[in-house]
């Protein structure tokens, strides 16, 4: 095993049980659980069910006994903004042993979410696998205050599955910034991406078609998009919550079958309120992401 981080560490620990979660066309995996989530405290989610018609395999998924990890972040005792801090994720077995075999899902064995508890910071970055159990990454945060972090991963023959911790950077925490919420179009550098729901009002729990539009310089529809993580785009959505918790996570992939310049997702927002997603897609290699508000009634 590599080098394990030095100094003193702080560490929050989160119970994950498993189970089925619904999914819908677009691959989308949704957990559902109302429980809050402290730094000190133990606390039970519903992990993420196969991601439907997508790469998932459901074959062998209700033949698995339910099981529990114990997802334990861990970081350097001095926390400082706009630094890289290093953070190491140990994913243990209700015993406290650790699970040290994970399938890969969208080509990596862990995706972690980074957002600020105000929605204004998004990261999405993978761990390396240390093993025995441990993952381990650097993450930058941008400015003091609240994070939470969705551990997304998937014991090998078991379900993939979401666990949330979260970590306080000190220092003033700034005023919150002029919402620029629900404008429909976007440029990022050389792509101008516009959004548009299938529906002007959005009803929670029911079916809804979120469309992308991909223009260049030039006005013309993208059609040098390349995958990303296997797919055509991803979207993570998250519902503005305090505090944050995994029943407010939602992540979609993009359906398969699209013209040149159009990305599209088929999900549902549970549950009324607001909402800001980020829709990630590679172009020329890199990786773009827009970021848009949607209301649900």
């Amino acid at each position: 095993m590599k080098r394990i981080l030095t100094g003193i560490f702080m560490a929050t620990t989160l119970l994950v049980s498993s189970g089925c979660s619904s999914t819908v066309e677009s691959g989308e995996t949704q957990v559902s659980n109302n429980e809050t989530t402290s730094q000190t405290e133990k606390k039970e989610t519903t992990p993420m069910g196969d991601h439907q018609g997508q790469s998932m395999d459901h074959s062998q998924h209700d033949q698995k006994p339910k099981t529990v990890t114990n997802a334990k972040l861990t970081t350097p005792k001095t926390l400082t903004s706009n630094q890289p801090i290093d953070l190491v994720l140990d994913i243990q077995d209700e015993a406290g042993k650790p699970v040290n075999k994970f399938d890969i899902f969208q080509e990596k064995l862990m995706h972690l979410i980074v957002v600020s508890d105000d929605l204004e910071h998004f990261d999405h970055i993978h761990p390396d696998y240390k093993e025995n159990g441990r993952f381990a990454v650097s993450a930058n945060f941008p400015q003091p205050g609240e994070y939470t972090l969705f551990s997304d991963y998937k014991p090998t023959g078991q379900a993939e599955t979401l666990s949330l911790t979260k970590i306080s950077i000190p220092g003033s925490v700034p005023l919150p910034k002029s919402l620029s919420k629900y404008e429909k179009t976007k440029t990022i550098s050389d792509t101008k991406v516009s959004f548009k729901p299938s529906q002007e009002k959005i009803k929670a729990g029911e079916d809804v078609t979120f469309t992308f539009d991909l223009k260049d310089n030039k006005n013309q529809p993208i059609k040098d998009l390349q995958p990303y993580l296997g797919e055509k785009a991803h979207l993570v959505v998250i519902k503005s919550s305090s505090p944050l918790t995994t029943a407010d996570y939602i992540h979609a992939h993009a359906l398969k079958n699209t013209t040149d310049g159009k990305i599209e997702f088929h999900t549902k927002l549970p549950q009324s309120g607001t909402y800001k997603m980020w829709m990630q897609f590679n172009r020329n290699g890199k990786i773009k992401t827009a970021d848009f508000w949607v209301n649900a009634d």
